[in-house]
């Protein structure tokens, strides 16, 4: 097992020049930690007395509490280390002016899952764009947890932005948020005085468990590695009225709904090559969101092959056979979504209309899959000056 060092200890061993009597803000959530699971706003507090002034919260909050999408967190006095902290997701989606006037450079620190839709990434966007007025942004880096080597799915069309996704870019991405904040930086002219602190040992091929960090969830419905390894599928049910197993202590690996007969869907399923994974029948009763207590039938998703698992196609398939079985039950989830209030959550999701339309349609999720490609490709060199770690 390869010992990783995160961006955090990086910094906090080996501070750069620029950090010297900085007035420093901190962008943080519960996953933002040491090796040995001391918090960052504990750990640079401790390091550089006096220097933290201003702490900045994610969706889900600084303290993780919040669990479902659209639940802003308030500003609050951090009990511990009496520093205002300032949410960014709700209402406000980027730091106010009066928040950066007080420092220098704002530190982020957050676990990324490698997926577009995942917020944090909107979230440091937002903030390296107001911080171009003048305020440095440092990102200590973490692993991507699912690796850095496959990539997958449809670029985001410009006219689907939306805060699960600003900038055009595919579901999986395969970058880890300091790589994904320079591209952004770059592609985008955002302007920001940016530097990325590199986590020390890792590899694009690793995942997770193999880096010799703890996992502590980076939100409340990724609860382990597995349910991280399905999300840029599985998140596309957030777009739909199946259950994407919130409310039960698989989120994202279990899916269903009352109306779902998964005997019939695995063997229509069984006319599609989708490597990698086994649909194991379950029901369950979600104690909260949709469908809550009640009786639902579907499945759990058990990977058994990595590399060969695609969790986009996957659960595209997945969606076109529910589409066309299920015609008079399965339903389109309506807005609102991330505070959105017109458009369809799974065209915002899947980060253009086409791809709903085609499932509308009957289109075959190869014949998709095969659209895509191109873009995929051009990405996969549009990204490579971006890298910073070896395969």
């Amino acid at each position: 097992m390869t010992r990783v060092i995160s961006g955090l200890e990086v910094l906090a061993h080996d501070p750069p020049a620029w950090v010297k009597g900085a007035r420093l803000g901190l962008l943080s959530h519960p996953a933002s930690v040491s090796a040995d699971l001391v918090s960052a706003r504990e750990l640079l507090a401790s390091r550089f007395p006096g220097q933290l002034r201003v702490l900045f919260s994610p969706q889900h909050g600084l303290l993780g509490e919040k669990q479902d999408n659209m639940i802003s967190s308030s500003d609050f006095l951090d009990p511990l280390l009496k520093l205002p902290v300032v949410s960014l997701y709700g209402p406000r989606m980027a730091p106010p002016p009066d928040s950066l006037e007080k420092i220098d450079v704002v530190l982020v620190d957050l676990q990324d899952v490698g997926t577009r839709v995942y917020t944090f990434a909107a979230t440091v966007a937002k903030v390296m764009e107001a911080a171009a007025a003048g305020v440095k942004v440092a990102v200590l880096d973490r692993p991507n947890p699912i690796g850095g080597v496959q990539v997958e799915g449809n670029m985001l069309k410009p006219e689907w932005a939306s805060f699960v996704g600003l900038y055009p870019l595919p579901m999986r991405h395969g970058l880890t948020l300091g790589e994904l904040a320079r591209y952004y930086n770059a592609i985008q002219k955002l302007g920001c005085d940016l530097e990325v602190i590199p986590a020390q040992g890792w590899r694009r091929r690793d995942y997770f468990e193999t880096c010799g960090l703890p996992w502590v969830l980076p939100s409340p419905n990724l609860p382990s590695l597995d349910s991280a390894i399905v999300y840029p599928g599985q998140v596309l049910l957030e777009g739909t009225n199946l259950s994407e197993g919130r409310g039960t202590t698989r989120p994202f690996e279990l899916c269903g709904a009352p109306f779902l007969e998964p005997e019939r869907i695995k063997a229509r399923l069984g006319g599609i090559l989708l490597p990698g994974v086994v649909f194991r029948e379950v029901s369950f009763e979600p104690t909260f969101h949709k469908w809550a207590g009640e009786l639902c039938r579907g499945f759990q998703l058990h990977i058994s092959d990595r590399l060969a698992y695609k969790p986009y196609f996957t659960t595209l398939a997945l969606l076109g056979v529910i589409r066309e079985l299920y015609p008079d039950d399965f339903a389109w989830r309506q807005p609102p979504y991330e505070y959105e209030t017109e458009r369809l959550p799974i065209d915002l999701l899947t980060g253009n209309s086409a791809i709903r339309e085609g499932l509308d349609k009957g289109t075959l999720v190869a014949d998709l899959e095969a659209a895509w490609q191109q873009e995929l490709v051009e990405f996969m060199e549009a990204r490579r000056e971006f890298l910073l770690y070896g395969e």
